[in-house]
């Protein structure tokens, strides 16, 4: 049998992939080193630990799936890290795209002075009214989705929530404030 430079015998990543605590050891590695880069590039604790369980998670997919073969555990590390760092590439691209604009009622006040007619305006300053008297939750949720155009998965991610959580609360909310307008 092979051995590796530490002496130990090589263990087959489909068996490693089945051991907690080769898995347990690869993330508390690794996590360091991924915190570390998001904090020196605008990121938060929380934004390593999101990024860092999404890259774990295609790790882990792609060893499951054969896509990645690592010849030791430097590979997994260099491989794991490479992943972190092009999803906080991707997330910052995503969030230079997107407009940054606050939802207040001076924004509704300006168009309506330009281009609506009273009934028009009677009607936003309504919607903008009832907005407010949302909940918490419910305003970040709209806002989120219809003025930042994220998507539901980053929103379930930001609350804590899963992807048909964060849609069936979309779907309340907006329910809520089409009964409080009517």
């Amino acid at each position: 049998m092979d051995k590796s430079k530490t002496g130990h015998v090589p263990i087959p990543q489909t068996l490693r992939l089945q051991d907690p605590r080769w898995l347990h050891t690869v993330y508390q590695e690794n996590f360091p080193k991924a915190l570390q880069y998001l904090l020196r590039n605008n990121g938060t604790e929380d934004d390593a630990k999101d990024i860092f369980q999404e890259a774990f998670l295609v790790l882990w997919q792609n060893l499951e799936a054969g896509k990645f073969k690592p010849e030791n555990d430097d590979a997994v590390s260099g491989y794991l890290f490479q992943v972190v760092r092009n999803k906080w590439i991707d997330r910052l691209r995503a969030d230079n795209r997107r407009p940054t604009t606050t939802l207040k009622e001076e924004n509704f006040a300006g168009l309506a002075a330009s281009t609506l007619n009273p009934e028009e305006e009677n009607r936003i300053a309504e919607v903008s009214r009832r907005f407010q008297q949302l909940g918490e939750n419910c305003r970040q949720l709209l806002t989120r989705f219809y003025y930042r155009k994220m998507s539901m998965k980053e929103i379930a991610a930001h609350f804590g929530w899963t992807e048909a959580t964060a849609k069936n609360n979309k779907y309340r909310c907006l329910q809520q404030l089409k009964t409080m307008i009517s």
